[in-house]
């Protein structure tokens, strides 16, 4: 028809390949997604690595290091964002762009899903959609809040709710208490129908790092200087460490005794005494955890085995992981976990605090710690009211759960609506993607 109204033309057709990353301080959880397959996720190092020799190890290459003395990182990502995208970048060329890459694509006919931290500011989220677009150009992109993505898991599963066969999954779930423990920091987040509640989203700025930092400070001044070893230190943390369920209790079963003397529970160990065999970066090149041999004098056990450099781990075992739950042990002036989440239960409507209270996930490296999930409980259960059913649960794996859960919105429908193509980008500005973003990924009360 003469005069009529011009279509628009359509726009290109989605791609149909996704790369999905979770872009952790420690490591990145990377895999693709297409309609029909799920790749499992390969977790690479965060970092660029120099060794005592001078040799530089970039993201997954810190593999093929041996000697973990005196190693040094620099680290693109800083209490949970991302800082220095110079560093960054040669990671992401190394792992995803590169001639010789493990994980080779061609950006323009990738979409990317990336999880990105809560409460993150303005400055660094317009930086971070600058970079997808103008530096590496993506063909589409999603940022996400990370701890939402976990509502795009089988919740039911986690929980071992027993169900029929037929029963079909409800994504995203309709609610839960998400606890992110990471390497930087510990959140809360609420979640409805895959929403975070961003006014009720408390932060504790007690993460893995922090915890390394206080064990290599106590080690360095009961032991020997392990300043230089953080590597090594957070290996000894991660593998000897656990959560006190009798936080007093074992203190005293720990304590060495009056001056001259020593008590019968300090000489047997008490079950809680540890040896940590250091790595000689010859024979061994990770730790291992032995058991306390009492009655053995610690000048007899070394010299027993001359080429092995033991410590002896006891309280240390239990008051460092102890920070998540009292920060103020070391002077850090925020609640504990346990206070955390009552904070942010107490911004909404007493109708939520049931479903949420039994439905609490927790994910992270640090819930992997003995007894994180019976201590959690415990400690909440002292503060909610007695008729509220309180239920943690950690998924098999809470170091890909919420890369899984993001791998399940990169299927979802909700992907096609809050993806922003590089068209739309160049069309409308980098600050119009970050209200898009802000606009369909929160829920405000």
């Amino acid at each position: 028809m003469a005069g009529g109204r011009k279509s628009k033309p359509a726009g290109p057709a989605p791609p149909s390949r996704t790369l999905v990353l979770d872009n952790g301080a420690s490591t990145i959880k990377a895999g693709f997604v297409t309609d029909t397959t799920t790749d499992a996720p390969r977790i690479i190092p965060n970092c660029i690595a120099r060794d005592r020799h001078r040799k530089t190890f970039v993201g997954s290459e810190l593999e093929k290091c041996k000697d973990f003395g005196e190693i040094a990182f620099r680290r693109p990502v800083e209490k949970g964002f991302i800082v220095n995208w110079e560093a960054q970048k040669e990671i992401w060329d190394r792992e995803f762009f590169d001639d010789k890459a493990p994980q080779r694509c061609d950006p323009s006919e990738t979409r990317l899903v990336l999880a990105e931290q809560s409460n993150s500011l303005p400055a660094l989220q317009l930086h971070c959609d600058q970079m997808v677009f103008e530096e590496f150009g993506f063909s589409s992109y999603c940022r996400v809040n990370g701890p939402a993505f976990n509502a795009y898991n089988d919740v039911q599963a986690i929980f071992q709710i027993l169900r029929t066969p037929d029963t079909t999954i409800d994504v995203p779930a309709e609610v839960i208490l998400l606890i992110d423990s990471g390497y930087s920091h510990t959140t809360v987040t609420p979640i409805v129908q895959g929403r975070p509640l961003h006014p009720a989203i408390r932060r504790l700025d007690v993460g893995g790092k922090l915890m390394t930092n206080y064990l290599t400070r106590l080690l360095s001044v009961r032991h020997f200087d392990m300043r230089s070893d953080p590597y090594i230190v957070n290996e000894m943390k991660e593998t000897a460490c656990y959560i006190s369920l009798d936080f007093k209790g074992d203190l005293e079963k720990t304590w060495k005794g009056t001056r001259g003397q020593r008590s019968q529970d300090y000489l047997t160990g008490a079950g809680i005494a540890k040896d940590y065999v250091l790595p000689d970066s010859h024979t061994r090149f990770h730790g291992v955890v032995r058991d306390y041999e009492p009655g053995v004098s610690a000048k007899a056990r070394k010299g027993a085995v001359s080429t092995e450099d033991i410590l002896t781990l006891r309280n240390e075992r239990f008051v460092v992981p102890e920070l998540l739950f009292r920060p103020s042990d070391i002077g850090i002036r925020q609640p504990g976990l346990g206070d955390l989440v009552m904070q942010s239960l107490s911004v909404l409507p007493v109708g939520l605090w049931p479903g949420l209270l039994a439905n609490i996930v927790v994910v992270g490296g640090n819930s992997l710690y003995e007894n994180f999930i019976q201590r959690l409980q415990t400690e909440i259960l002292e503060r909610v009211p007695d008729s509220c059913i309180v239920r943690v649960a950690r998924p098999e794996d809470p170091v890909t759960s919420t890369w899984l859960g993001a791998a399940s919105f990169a299927k979802h429908q909700h992907v096609e609506k809050l993806a922003v193509t590089k068209q739309e980008y160049e069309e409308n500005g980098a600050g119009w993607v970050a209200r898009k973003f802000s606009a369909g990924l929160g829920v405000e009360l």
